[in-house]
């Protein structure tokens, strides 16, 4: 598969056509241009024709454009499904999946509609039916035309329906955090951590998003552009692991080194499963160098 960095996630209102513009310049890592919290039932249909349009025109440079459409069992969100995938986003985010079923049937329209397999599925996590059978949700890549890539955590609606206070730490969030990233481990997914409320904390984004990452995240939502070089910074390799990754990986690369599974290293002792973790930071690294260069992204 190709590395894809997935650092910063940053939503935008589709029906903000100055801050969907900006976005073409913000080095967040993903764009999700959003027809749902965001927008009023009566801006829908209109949010739904510039977020097609935005898609449609481009310009977006190495950012990765997703589109959150409405529920599909909402008024509007089947009209979203169709309309916007017409114009090819890299993907479209579903809300409110709660179970398989709602990844299949959206991704049987998209069949039918004969759109592109290179048109993914994100889920959104943040019901709790949907941290109790989230095995089950990211199992639903098994399947090759469930097209589901990514799960992205949705924290304030998931701690408005469990009835929990959250507070510096998110201890009351960490047992659901730690289902989600266990069960995208399991099945090949990536898993984005949800927003951080406060727009005037620095050091409580930081701190989050350092959180997120050591809990084994792969990125974290944004809901403002001042946060993206937070979670860019917390999500990427230091030049620290990124040498201590080459030092791993080039010991194990050795030609002595094929029948050894544990060696010395900076004062530790290191198993080959440490290399297989050392060579993703080294990809990550390169996927990162590759996408400022204009390269593509090596496969790893």
């Amino acid at each position: 598969m190709i590395v894809r960095p997935r650092r910063s996630v940053l939503y935008v209102p589709a029906n903000n056509a100055r801050a969907v513009a900006k976005c073409r310049t913000i080095d967040a890592d993903a764009i999700v241009i959003d027809l749902e919290d965001s927008v009023a039932p009566a801006d829908k249909a209109a949010a739904r024709d510039a977020a097609a349009r935005a898609v449609a025109e481009g310009g977006f440079g190495h950012r990765e454009i997703v589109v959150r459409i409405n529920a599909l069992d909402t008024p509007w969100g089947r009209e979203d499904l169709l309309a916007v995938a017409a114009e090819r986003p890299a993907a479209l985010l579903l809300p409110k999946v709660q179970r398989p079923g709602d990844l299949m049937f959206a991704a049987q329209d998209l069949s039918r509609a004969e759109v592109p397999e290179t048109v993914r599925l994100w889920a959104m996590v943040e019901t709790p039916a949907a941290v109790l059978s989230i095995g089950d949700v990211a199992r639903t890549a098994a399947d090759p035309a469930s097209r589901l890539d990514v799960l992205v955590v949705g924290t304030n609606d998931l701690a408005k329906d469990l009835r929990v206070r959250v507070g510096p730490g998110r201890e009351t969030l960490l047992v659901w955090l730690a289902a989600c990233v266990a069960a995208a481990r399991c099945h090949g997914l990536d898993v984005i951590d949800g927003v951080f409320n406060g727009l005037d904390d620095p050091d409580g984004l930081a701190a989050e998003a350092a959180q997120g990452r050591d809990y084994g995240m792969d990125g974290k939502t944004c809901i403002h552009p001042g946060q993206v070089a937070a979670c860019n910074a917390a999500f990427a390799p230091s030049a620290g692991d990124i040498a201590a990754a080459r030092r791993i990986a080039d010991a194990f690369a050795r030609p002595d080194a094929g029948s050894v599974n544990v060696m010395r290293i900076d004062g530790r002792m290191v198993e080959r499963l440490h290399a297989e973790a050392a060579e993703r930071v080294l990809a990550v690294a390169e996927a990162l160098a590759a996408r400022d260069a204009g390269r593509t992204p090596p496969a790893l």
